[in-house]
C-alpha cells in the first residue's frame, strides 16, 4: 500500500511539473530580421520560417522586421528579440560588446557550393560608367549602408582609411565628395542605379555565376524582386577579403529548456525545409560550427571603431 502511494505521489508530482514547465514555456518568439532591404520581401521570404516554428514549437512566431541594424541589436539586448538566423558581424560585435552574455552563438553560415564560410564588402559603379578601379572615384558622392553593417561599413571603412586617410566625418580627406548613409545594401544599389552615388558598397559570396548575383548576397535578392537585368547594370571595380558569414544567434534570456528546443528547431529547418532556410537566409547557405573565435577580428574592429570615433 505504501508503494502504491509513493508511486501515485510520483505521478502527481511528475505531471503537475511537466503541466508547470508547459505553462511556463514561451507563446511567442520574436525572429528578428535586419533591415536595409525591401521590407515586404524581407517579411515574405521569412513567412516560412514562421509556419515551421509555430508548428514545431507550438507558439506564435513574430517577424521583428526593423529599419535599420539597430533595431535588431537593441531587440537582443532588451530581450525582445529571440533569435536571428543571420546576423550581421558587426551587429553581433556591438550586442556582445554592449553584453557578452546576452547572447549564444548556435552556428555560422557556410556556402552550400563550395562550404566556404564568408562573403565580401564589394564596390559597385553603373556598367556605363567610366569608373575602373576605386581611384578613379575622387570626388565623387559615395554610399555606405548601415554603421552597424560589417560589409556596408565596418571593412570598407577600415579599407578606405588605409587607402586615403581621413574619416567619414571628412569623406576621407576629402577624397569623396561626399559619404552618405542610405540605410541598407539594397538602398546603395539603387542609389548607384539612379545617379545619387557614383559608387556605394553591397555584399556578395562572389561565388558562382555572377550573371545570377552570385550564390548569395544583395544581388541576388534584388534580381528575384524586380531587377532581374541588375547584373547589366552594374559593375563591381573592388572586392574586401573574405569577411566571416554572420552568426545564428538565440537570446540567452529564454528559458534554458526552451532555448534548447530553438536551436533544435533551427537546426531542424535547415535539415528538414532547406529551400526555406535558404530563402530566409538570402542565399544558398547551410549551418556549420562556429564559436566566439570566429568573430574575435570583428569585435576588436568595432570596439576600436566605437574608443576611436568614425
Amino acid at each position: 500500500m505504501k508503494k502504491l502511494l509513493r508511486l501515485a505521489v510520483f505521478v502527481v508530482g511528475t505531471m503537475a511539473a511537466m503541466n508547470s514547465m508547459a505553462a511556463d514555456a514561451p507563446k511567442e518568439l520574436n525572429l528578428g530580421i535586419l533591415g536595409g532591404q525591401n521590407a515586404t520581401q524581407q517579411i515574405g521570404d521569412n513567412m516560412c520560417v514562421k509556419q515551421f516554428f509555430d508548428k514545431e514549437l507550438n507558439v506564435d512566431t513574430k517577424l521583428r522586421n526593423s529599419s535599420d541594424y539597430s533595431g535588431v541589436i537593441q531587440g537582443l539586448l532588451g530581450g525582445k528579440v529571440d533569435m536571428v538566423l543571420s546576423m550581421s558581424p558587426s551587429s553581433f560585435a556591438s550586442v556582445y560588446l554592449n553584453n557578452p552574455k546576452a547572447v549564444s552563438i548556435e552556428g555560422i553560415l557556410v556556402d552550400d557550393t563550395d562550404q566556404s564560410r564568408g562573403y565580401h564588402s564589394v564596390v559597385l559603379v553603373k556598367a556605363d560608367s567610366k569608373y575602373k578601379k576605386l581611384e578613379d572615384l575622387k570626388g565623387t558622392a559615395f554610399g555606405f549602408a548601415d554603421p552597424d553593417s560589417t560589409s556596408g561599413y565596418l571593412i570598407p571603412n577600415a579599407a578606405f582609411k588605409k587607402m586615403f586617410g581621413g574619416t567619414t566625418d571628412n569623406s576621407y580627406n576629402h577624397f569623396f565628395s561626399s559619404t552618405t548613409f542610405s540605410g541598407g545594401h539594397e538602398q546603395d544599389i539603387l542609389g548607384v542605379l539612379n545617379g545619387q552615388f557614383a559608387g556605394a558598397v553591397a555584399w556578395s559570396s562572389m561565388i558562382g555565376d555572377p550573371s545570377t548575383g552570385y550564390t548569395s548576397g544583395a544581388f541576388g535578392r534584388m534580381m528575384r524582386m524586380d531587377h532581374p537585368d541588375l547584373m547589366k547594370q552594374i559593375r563591381i571595380i573592388w572586392e574586401s577579403p573574405l569577411i566571416p558569414n554572420g552568426p545564428i544567434l538565440v537570446s540567452n534570456s529564454l528559458p534554458a529548456d526552451f532555448k534548447a528546443k530553438v536551436v533544435a528547431a533551427i537546426n531542424k529547418l535547415d535539415k528538414d525545409d532547406h529551400a526555406c532556410f535558404i530563402k530566409a537566409v538570402g542565399g544558398k547557405q547551410h549551418i556549420g560550427p562556429a564559436t566566439l573565435a570566429d568573430y574575435q577580428q570583428i569585435i576588436d574592429m568595432k570596439k576600436a571603431l566605437t574608443e576611436g570615433g568614425r
